[in-house]
């Protein structure tokens, strides 16, 4: 509860052109207890504040001018979230209080971890370091409440192991990193952590996997952001996350070696035609499909789906690579402008296709 008391006795005093010592001589107090009130030093008895009510004409609600705090559980929540995002450390105490009358609570519990883990790895705080190892382990056990899909053992053990490395146990953090990285989860803090500490040889092959998931992860992302743009009409938008997508997969070329990403970098350049072509670009989507078409020939002459090939990845015991875009790399580009139906395009690679084999 915030009480505005002490700015509401100045202004009423002040409204009725009072001295501190007029409205003293009314309550029958000293100059000095006014100043003290006024000034947020002390606090008046109830019943002079009800006197004051009184004398100023109003309620003991309106002087007071209390504002309530919701202390739901979700308000809560939420509240914590907005002390981490704003990095407001008023939140430490704010935690504090939530944890007393909400100790069962795993989303309390976990937000207030996430608070003291916050501010304890930004400063470098000990105290809160060690602060956020007991609250997120004192959250596992309420695990079964949770209802948040990005959140379960796995994750917390990471934030276990981040606090760890915190508090300079990296050995620690590198453990029960490796104990929870189903799906290679953490692969690239291990590796990242073994390299720092000189251990090159233990690091590279949790790197190589973790670029690999990157890679995967990118291509997934690229063609969903091309997908949310074309479907609003967004051409401009869906041209560059495509330029950005073919800049990245040429920059893992291994040598002068064909790779799995020459493959994707057809459907790419495909759907990038594709694009230039509904926004009255002829020449340039004519220009794409023929890069799509050298690339294709270029992969297809030697393919590779080894991800090896691939730079910073080295080989991935039990990877291998599949995808339903078409045998080959021409076949992707065949399916794509299929699928557009677009009869501009589609006239349009008959034309190169044909000038391609009368050369």
């Amino acid at each position: 509860m915030e009480m505005k008391l002490a700015e509401n006795i100045r202004a009423f005093r002040k409204e009725r052109s009072l001295t501190q010592e007029q409205l003293a001589e009314v309550l029958g107090v000293t100059t000095g207890a006014v100043h003290k009130w006024e000034a947020r030093l002390s606090i008046p008895d109830l019943e002079l504040i009800v006197e004051m009510a009184d004398f100023f004409d109003t309620s003991v609600d309106v002087l007071l001018d209390y504002e309530l705090k919701d202390n739901r559980l979700e308000v809560t929540v939420q509240r914590l979230r907005e002390y981490r995002r704003s990095k407001d450390r008023e939140g430490l105490a704010e935690a504090e209080k939530a944890l007393k009358k909400y100790p069962h609570s795993f989303k309390i519990v976990q937000e207030c971890a996430s608070l003291y883990s916050g501010f304890g790895l930004e400063s470098g705080n000990r105290e809160y370091l060690l602060r956020a190892l007991e609250l997120t382990e004192q959250s596992l056990p309420l695990l079964g409440q949770n209802t948040d899909p990005e959140i379960n053992e796995q994750t917390l053990y990471g934030k276990m192991a981040t606090i760890y490395l915190g508090l300079d146990e990296t050995d620690k953090a590198i453990e029960l990193w490796k104990a929870h990285n189903a799906g290679g989860l953490y692969n690239h803090k291990i590796g990242q952590i073994l390299a720092m500490r000189e251990r090159s040889e233990e690091a590279a092959p949790f790197l190589s996997e973790a670029m690999a998931q990157i890679v995967s992860e990118l291509i997934y992302t690229v063609t969903g952001y091309m997908n949310v743009y074309a479907n609003r009409g967004d051409f401009a938008s869906c041209q560059a996350v495509l330029r950005f997508g073919l800049d990245s997969f040429s920059g893992l070329r291994k040598e002068n070696k064909p790779n799995y990403l020459d493959k994707i970098s057809c459907a790419l350049l495909t759907c990038l035609a594709w694009s230039q072509q509904m926004t009255g670009q002829p020449t340039e989507a004519c220009a794409s499909l023929k890069k799509a078409k050298e690339l294709a020939e270029f992969f297809d002459s030697a393919p590779s789906y080894d991800e090896s090939d691939i730079l910073f990845i080295g080989r991935i015991e039990g990877a291998s690579v599949h995808d339903d875009i078409g045998a080959t790399a021409g076949d992707v580009i065949r399916n794509l402008i299929d699928e557009f139906q677009n009869e501009e395009l589609t006239a349009l690679w008959k034309s190169i296709s044909a000038q391609e084999e009368l050369q």
